[in-house]
């Protein structure tokens, strides 16, 4: 199996990605990395590591530049290059930590819509205090979403639950203004209704202020809904964290307290730690394409190339397609 990986997205790249990239390698032998980006850049990272090869390019699309526009004119970017990897059949899957809508542009346009999707969807799966984490989507792939798009979100965060995350009956849970069935716009209730018509296990509406308490496996979300609800969950984890690292600095007693408090508080930065559940994967296309976090070390490409390699490993997009034949 040959994941492609753009070497030259990201704020860390090329080091951090290579880094991720070695750690991947030598912990699944199954798997083969091909990098794509400057080649002059990349190797010097590269340490013998011999299922790891490198395609050349001299282009790389920018966080500034405007997505489609940079998709079509950059043809020899790293991150188009990736994503052609894929449609030629040589790669898999795909992993860039670069600019989100081009990565997003780039795999509808080149790596192509999964037949019978009518909308992909971009899909992080986030920490929650039990443990588990839940897979949100959508975060930003499209802000507006019909009901009939909805269902679907829902039926492709089921099979990448049960099938990735080893939830054996994934709960669906439809984020609302309220938990009560008649509750939110004209959307949200007629996706309601249509959620309760599946065979999935539909828990209902649930509230932004729930999603880290673990109250559902998967949370669906027109991208508008879904992209605030991740950035404000973003920053009050950045902000409480801030707080506490500030408070526990504060003098000598609050030191004194860190100290003996440093094994927990490593162990719940850990369970918070985004990195450890790999990218948001952009469901609804005909490979498995992960965007990692623009911030990405190396433990999160590492992470990000596990989770490309279970979707492949557990055919993902082929379980999805079967889904939505028999639905």
């Amino acid at each position: 199996m040959n994941i492609a990986v753009d070497a030259m997205g990201g704020d860390h790249a090329p080091g951090e990605i290579v880094r991720g990239a070695l750690m991947a390698a030598a912990h699944f032998p199954d798997i083969e990395i091909t990098l794509i980006g400057d080649e002059e850049k990349i190797r010097p990272h590269v340490t013998g590591e011999e299922r790891i090869s490198v395609i050349h390019t001299d282009e790389v699309i920018e966080a500034d530049d405007e997505p489609v526009r940079a998709v079509r004119r950059k043809k020899n970017s790293s991150m188009v290059r990736m994503a052609e990897e894929v449609k030629e059949g040589r790669a898999a899957a795909c992993i860039s930590a670069g600019n989100t809508g081009a990565l997003m542009a780039a795999g509808l346009f080149v790596v192509g819509r999964a037949a019978g999707i009518d909308r992909p969807a971009l899909a992080p799966t986030l920490p929650t205090l039990d443990g588990r984490g839940f897979v949100f989507l959508d975060v930003g792939a499209n802000v507006d979403a019909k009901p009939e798009h909805l269902q679907q979100y829902a039926l492709m965060g089921h099979v990448y639950a049960k099938n990735v995350r080893g939830v054996e009956k994934p709960r669906i849970g439809l984020l609302n203004v309220g938990t009560e069935d008649q509750k939110g716009n004209e959307t949200t209730k007629r996706a309601f209704a249509l959620l309760k018509e599946t065979n999935l296990h539909f828990i209902g509406n649930v509230e932004a202020r729930d999603l880290l308490q673990g109250v559902a496996d998967v949370v669906v979300a027109d991208g508008f809904a879904g992209n605030v609800a991740l950035k404000t969950i973003e920053g009050t984890a950045l902000a409480l964290f801030s707080l506490l690292k500030q408070t526990l600095t504060s003098g000598v007693a609050a030191k004194l307290a860190a100290a003996v408090l440093k094994p927990k508080l490593a162990g719940l930065k850990k369970m918070m730690d985004y990195s450890e559940y790999g990218g948001a994967a952009l469901f609804g296309l005909n490979a498995p394409v992960i965007k990692a976090h623009g911030s990405s070390d190396a433990n999160a490409i590492f992470h990000a190339i596990r989770q490309a390699r279970e979707m492949v490993v557990h055919d993902v997009i082929g379980t999805i397609r079967a889904e939505l034949e028999r639905a």
